[in-house]
């Protein structure tokens, strides 16, 4: 049974005639009346009564021109479906992101969906580890897309299967809440006082802890890790209302009312923000797109 067997016995079931089919078609009867008898031989049906002038339905061929017109219609709206996919006038774009960089990529996030309101957006909010074994393993149809820092990469191996693009590089701080003693001073901490300090940080199976312990680790600081927790939403309200201090990236803290910046000296580490897509898999239109408008911000960003 085949699509084109299907479309000539609706045309033939609504003109009644073979040679006016034919004619619409732009096809030769003999091969018109071919398909057809093929199409009656795979249901094991006469779909047409062809014993009088004009072609008649049977009684099977008239239930079966409901279902035809209907797979029809259907394939029709499915090609008007994959048109609006492609225009992105609809669509489903699918992020991973770990508890920082849902935070630093809103502003791009929300020129997204202004430009495309149509594509719907699902976040999965993950760990950087579980970002890059979604991707590069066999169940990278749960993600398109996965934000994450490029200096991290848990595995050689894995990152070989990773297609990575650099959106921006982000300077990571110390910050204390307004009940902090440290709150509003400008001079840098020294690694003895943060040595005495007691912190709230994500737990270390998060690429930005990874980079904190290291900071501490290459410069013999052991602080106090007074809380550990998968959400930045529990770190800033915290150390907001608290005396217990944290390390976040700039723009988060700059953000946030509340939070006083302290530098540090040296200086913390720097961490590079990326996007990451799986080598060679397919690109929907919405994934193009939100790539696209992804580095083009990024690139606008640097010049400025």
């Amino acid at each position: 049974m085949s699509l084109r067997a299907i479309r000539y016995f609706v045309a033939v079931a609504e003109h009644h005639s073979f040679t006016r089919a034919a004619e619409l078609l732009f096809v030769s009867q003999p091969s018109l009346s071919q398909q057809i008898k093929l199409l009656e031989e795979s249901l094991h049906v006469q779909l047409l009564d062809r014993s009088g002038r004009n072609i008649r339905l049977t009684d099977a061929g008239e239930i079966y021109l409901r279902y035809a017109r209907r797979i029809l219609r259907e394939l029709e709206t499915a090609k008007l479906a994959i048109n609006d996919v492609q225009d992105l006038n609809r669509g489903i774009l699918r992020l991973a992101m770990t508890p920082i960089t849902d935070f630093l990529i809103r502003p791009l996030l929300e020129s997204f969906n202004s430009r495309y309101p149509g594509v719907t957006v699902s976040i999965l909010e993950m760990s950087q580890n579980q970002i890059e074994a979604a991707l590069a393993g066999d169940n990278e149809d749960n993600i398109d897309i996965g934000i994450v820092f490029t200096d991290t990469f848990s595995s050689e191996a894995r990152s070989s299967d990773i297609e990575k693009h650099l959106l921006f590089v982000e300077k990571l701080i110390f910050a204390v809440g307004k009940a902090h003693p440290c709150a509003g001073k400008r001079a840098p901490m020294s690694l003895h006082a943060l040595g005495q300090e007691s912190l709230a940080l994500l737990s270390s199976k998060f690429a930005m802890r990874r980079h904190v312990d290291q900071y501490f680790r290459e410069h013999n600081v052991s602080p106090h890790i007074a809380l550990e927790t998968n959400s930045v939403g529990v770190i800033l309200d915290i150390v907001r209302h608290g005396q217990l201090a944290t390390v976040l990236p700039n723009t988060i803290a700059s953000e946030h009312d509340g939070l006083y910046s302290i530098s540090m000296k040296p200086e913390m580490p720097h961490h590079t923000i990326t996007m990451i897509c799986r080598k060679g898999a397919h690109k929907s239109a919405a994934c193009r797109a939100f790539g696209n408008l992804a580095t083009g911000q990024s690139v606008a960003e640097s010049v400025k």
